[in-house]
């Protein structure tokens, strides 16, 4: 699983199947005599408002982000198709599945070319047969009168008003969401190679930026570089929008103008990374524009490294990410008191929770289909501020992808009434603090594959701090 050839194991079909199969194993893990059918259909393509263009079917750089139109994942995770207007039959008695892809429309053909044959769509996807979608209802029709007692699992309103399923004697619309937002969860070794090849895309772009950021004036030059190093590379689609956070815009988590100039900033924050066939790397740096560190935030930078590099180290299959997690507080604590930034008793401030004013965000999230993947039952509704943004609170199994991203971050807005509270200005000078504001924030973060003794770092971008200097300069 660790030591994949991912070329050669990309040669290979996406695993369709083998994903239905554990799918319904799931299911039947719920309903032990689950008989029938599995019924999915893929997005639709459709036209902008008032346009006759379509909307672009995956997110594009120059699109803009309101017109996001990705593949459902079910839909991807149980066919591997990244086409529209298709649909997807699994018999679970015969373990046989059937895709649906839209017959030819010449009007259609003189604009966009031909699309996939019905030969052609079986020899590249994992299924036992092609159909056209004129052929979805008889086909439902013929399974569903084979058995009284078949059921139709589907997910709720994601079944178009001309698909019928009147021969099925019970109808299922929840299980099977759960069912896959659960198998997502752990990868297959190709799986595993997507995800390696979009780190290895985005790592090089990373490193494209680092290697020309001194000569940069405003950070949209910067998600340019990025975007476009991916596209060379042949990664033409982005997991999602770039993040390109100079000086104090690095405080804000999910920063999204990437227009701001560049001088007089200290650090940048690039959180970005490239999709290859639907499975995403989130890979983030923080690094000096100058090519040298301050005092101040090489003190911030070591201390996040230390977060990552002790976090990473507990991970392997059962480790509970809440306890994960706290560790990271707890490093983040004793380098913040160790600077003066904190002050007190590192239990009382943890207690307290004080660190969120620093470290407002969960340390991580499942990878893969998704960006923030499936699986992970947060609770966002959790009183106690320390996990209320953890996007996963299980303990993590063995073939999971998870990022492993802390911050310190030195936000006004977040910070400012800390101070103004008792409870938590007693543990903050606020005359140390004031040496930080232009840090703006630090975030470092890796996409690790948990394995039964351990974890495998999937990212390969330089995080060093010595390192990243000598890169930026040149030198």
């Amino acid at each position: 699983m660790a030591d994949i050839d991912v070329d050669a194991v990309l040669r290979g079909k996406y695993p369709a199947k083998a994903h239905a199969k554990r799918v319904v194993e799931y299911i039947r893990s719920k309903v032990p005599a689950a008989t029938g059918v599995l019924f999915l259909e893929g997005r639709s393509a459709h036209l902008l408002e008032d346009s006759d263009e379509p909307v672009p079917f995956r997110w594009d750089p120059p699109a803009m982000l309101s017109l996001l139109a990705p593949q459902r994942r079910p839909f991807m995770y149980l066919t591997g198709v990244d086409s529209p207007d298709c649909a997807f039959i699994y018999d679970i008695e015969t373990a046989k599945s059937t895709l649906f892809i839209p017959p030819v429309d010449p009007e259609s053909v003189m604009w966009s070319g031909l699309p996939l044959s019905v030969e052609e769509a079986l020899a590249k996807y994992d299924v036992d047969a092609v159909l056209p979608t004129t052929e979805l209802n008889p086909k439902l029709a013929q399974l569903g009168a084979a058995g009284n007692d078949s059921t139709i699992f589907a997910i709720a309103e994601r079944v178009s008003d001309t698909v019928t399923f009147l021969e099925f004697g019970n109808k299922d619309l929840s299980l099977l969401a759960e069912a896959i937002d659960e198998c997502r969860v752990i990868k297959d070794d190709y799986e595993i190679a997507l995800l390696r090849k979009a780190n290895q895309i985005s790592s090089a772009a990373h490193r494209a930026v680092l290697e020309n950021v001194r000569n940069a004036k405003n950070e949209h030059e910067l998600e340019g570089l990025f975007v476009g190093s991916c596209m060379q590379q042949g990664g033409k689609k982005q997991a999602y929008p770039s993040i390109v956070a100079s000086g104090r815009a690095a405080a804000t988590l999910h920063y999204v103008h990437n227009d701001k100039d560049l001088a007089g900033k200290d650090l940048l924050l690039l959180d970005a990374g490239a999709e290859w066939v639907t499975y995403g790397a989130d890979i983030t740096r923080t690094f000096p524009i100058s090519g040298r560190f301050t005092e101040q935030s090489r003190a911030i930078y070591e201390i996040v490294l230390q977060m990552q590099n002790d976090c990473i180290s507990m991970l392997k299959e059962g480790v509970s990410w809440d306890d994960v997690h706290v560790r990271a507080h707890e490093i983040a604590i004793d380098g913040l008191l160790s600077l003066g930034i904190l002050k007190g008793n590192r239990r009382e401030i943890l207690e307290a929770r004080t660190s969120t004013a620093f470290l407002p965000h969960g340390l991580g999230h499942y990878l893969g289909l998704d960006t923030h993947d499936t699986g992970g039952h947060p609770n966002y509704a959790d009183p106690d501020p320390l996990f209320r943004y953890l996007r996963v609170r299980r303990n993590l199994p063995a073939g999971s992808v998870i990022t492993v991203e802390p911050g310190i971050y030195f936000c006004d807005f977040i910070i400012r009434p800390y101070l103004k509270d008792p409870k938590h200005s007693r543990y903050i000078d606020e005359q140390v603090l004031n040496n930080y504001w232009d840090v703006g924030g630090v975030r470092i973060e890796d996409n690790i594959l948990v394995t039964k003794d351990g974890s495998v770092n999937l990212t390969e971008a330089v995080k060093d701090p010595d390192e990243l200097e000598r890169i930026i300069l040149g030198t």
